[in-house]
């Protein structure tokens, strides 16, 4: 099968002749054994023509070939195109689409496509975004804002549906998805530039995008809130703990709130990553006073924002006790939380 989708218009340049190739419909097609072998630009509803890899393997052809497709390593992915499988033949190239995967119940015009930009931090590093801005803002009007922090530390907001982005945007909130220090597709040294610095620099990092909200002139300055999981989830609770008056809001999926108990309670199936987090994170032996001053749990009494947490009951790497302790201890304290647990779920951190 190919998994097809238009590359998005932001990305593509325009002076170079090699954008061409991309004008239309684009795929990156793979063999069962993750062998790129071609590529195919689309042509019209029912033809494509093979564009030479120069480096590419050639598969076993037959009159029919199934393929698969791997886009997101590959860089064409669009908010507003999401993926469908087709079929091919070899000799004809001729296709045939065989799903659409948009839910029905959606408009595809009420979707809204990121734009890329970068943003200045607190000490002169250039940070990565997407923007994400309702349809129809009109002059001098003033929009709630969301930023969206993705999971890892070390993953990465790309140009594709993400639901929940489309659905904030929807409800007239303009979300930016934050790449700060630390996410992937940038480079080593971009990469590890948080190692040991949790809830430090890119936190800042997600501070200093307020001021890029604010100086697109239709943010509201004091309506600003912070959303994510996992990692994501942590930078939520770090900012309403250790920066309480930054954000209005926090919507908190499954995030980590003591890196301790988190990193001394890796399950044997995740063995393998321990070596990689210690050295990114800390040592939970040796590096404990560092992981607990950068544990939100132990400094809840220091929020003064609402929150909201979804989390699973059977989560094996963010643990329900990550989310219990945190909203018990801000609910103490008489600060608005909604909590929302998923018992027959299996929500995996990421």
């Amino acid at each position: 099968f190919l998994m097809i989708r238009r590359p998005p218009r932001s990305t593509l340049d325009r002076s170079s002749a090699a954008s061409d190739v991309y004008k239309r419909q684009a795929l990156m097609v793979k063999s069962a054994f993750g062998i790129v072998s071609c590529l195919y630009k689309i042509l019209n509803e029912g033809t494509a023509m093979t564009i030479k890899i120069k480096h590419g393997i050639n598969v076993h052809k037959t009159s029919t070939v199934t393929l698969c497709v791997l886009f997101d390593g590959f860089g064409f992915a669009d908010a507003l195109n999401l993926t469908h499988a087709y079929s091919i033949k070899n000799k004809t190239k001729t296709l045939k689409k065989l799903t659409n995967t948009l839910n029905p119940e959606i408009n595809p015009d009420d979707l809204v496509e990121g734009l890329v930009i970068r943003f200045t931090s607190f000490d002169s590093i250039s940070i990565p975004g997407i923007l994400y801005k309702p349809n129809n803002i009109q002059k001098g009007d003033k929009l709630p804002a969301l930023l969206y922090i993705h999971g890892g530390p070390g993953g990465q907001t790309r140009l594709n549906y993400t639901d929940r982005i489309q659905y904030w945007v929807n409800q007239g909130y303009v979300v930016l998805a934050v790449n700060n220090r630390g996410s992937s597709g940038y480079g080593k040294t971009f990469y590890k530039a948080d190692n040991l610095k949790h809830g430090d620099v890119d936190l800042k990092d997600c501070i200093a995008s307020k001021k890029f909200l604010i100086n697109t002139g239709y943010v509201d300055r004091d309506k600003i809130g912070i959303m994510g999981g996992s990692y994501g989830g942590y930078l939520v609770m770090a900012a309403l703990t250790f920066t309480p008056n930054e954000f209005a809001v926090g919507i908190n999926y499954f995030g980590v709130t003591n890196w301790l108990r988190t990193l001394k309670n890796i399950q044997t199936w995740w063995e393998a990553s321990r070596n990689a987090l210690y050295s990114e994170l800390g040592n939970p032996e040796t590096d404990s006073l560092a992981l607990y001053n950068k544990s939100p749990l132990f400094f809840a009494h220091q929020i003064t924002k609402p929150f909201i947490v979804f989390q699973g009951a059977n989560d094996p790497r963010v643990l329900q006790i990550e989310s219990d302790e945190i909203v018990a201890a801000a609910r103490k304290n008489n600060i608005p939380v909604k909590y929302i647990v998923f018992p027959a779920k299996l929500i995996f951190s990421v």
